[in-house]
């Protein structure tokens, strides 16, 4: 009998053990889960990072995986605020473009945006500066911001060195001042939206505000253009209040669209800000 009863006791023990590994297991299991949420939206010392938001449809805001307050503490930005400026103002949209090369598209696109009188922001390389500088100044006299894309498209995540990284900005800023006489805005956007911590603190030490986006699609490949009427649809659907919209002026397909694309816009109630209005610069 007396052997029963300790035979018992060990087996409650037991089981209160089991019971408690297993509460600890659980602890230990959402902690990591915790842990790593924070690590997905907090920048992480040395790691390097490729832009992504997940698209929403129905005017709805995409989301991301990085903490957008945080990205702001180095002038770092990728949608405006919903209503901004209040209701009066109506919503808003800012228009970007990548231009690495010109064929042709690129002086299509300008030009529907010079018919509509809307405003955009040009991100430009070392090569459409030397290659193009009469479209250079075309851009910028006709009032659209030119910014900066590096010298080179280098992925800045591999340049650790401060003065290596700075060469890659102001060497773009120098010759666009050289041949066109103008100065280059200070708005920057890393090569395929590739960047680490340390390039928002340098691009923050430099003077630069830093332009991701929230809207974008797969318009880049010269060899696999997409559908016009497709395409419409899938930028309409995507299009939500303060979107960054990334398109590239060297694709025929938004060479094509770019009219229509902006009567859409215009018929939806949304109006075309600049990045200094995204910003909050010159206020």
């Amino acid at each position: 009998m007396k052997n029963k009863k300790i035979t018992k006791i060990i087996s409650d023990i037991a089981g209160i053990a089991l019971i408690a590994a297993f509460i600890f297991a659980l602890i230990a299991l959402l902690a990591s889960v915790v842990s790593a949420h924070e690590n997905n939206n907090n920048l992480i010392e040395n790691k390097s990072y490729g832009w992504y938001s997940v698209p929403s449809k129905n005017g709805e805001r995409p989301t991301f995986d990085i903490n957008l307050d945080e990205l702001k503490n180095y002038g770092a930005y990728a949608i405006g605020d919903a209503n901004a400026n209040g209701n009066d103002s109506g919503k808003v949209i800012y228009l970007t473009f990548d231009f690495g090369y010109e064929n042709g598209n690129v002086k299509k696109c300008l030009d529907a945006l010079n018919r509509h009188g809307v405003k955009g922001a040009f991100f430009i390389l070392e090569n459409v500066v030397k290659t193009n500088p009469e479209l250079m100044k075309e851009i910028v006299e006709t009032g659209h911001t030119a910014a900066n894309h590096t010298l080179k498209h280098k992925n800045m995540c591999n340049i650790k060195d401060f003065a290596q990284y700075k060469k890659e900005l102001e060497g773009l800023e120098k010759l666009f001042e050289e041949t066109t006489g103008y100065k280059l805005s200070e708005y920057y956007r890393p090569p395929k939206g590739e960047f680490t911590k340390q390039n928002l603190e340098y691009n923050h030490k430099l003077g630069y505000k830093t332009i991701f986006w929230s809207l974008a699609y797969m318009d880049w490949d010269e060899k696999k253009q997409p559908d016009p009427g497709e395409s419409i649809k899938k930028i309409i659907d995507r299009t939500h209040d303060g979107a960054v919209v990334l398109l590239h002026p060297t694709s025929a397909t938004n060479a094509a669209i770019m009219d229509a694309l902006i009567k859409e816009w215009k018929g939806m109630g949304y109006r075309f800000g600049t990045l200094d209005e995204l910003t909050g610069r010159g206020k």
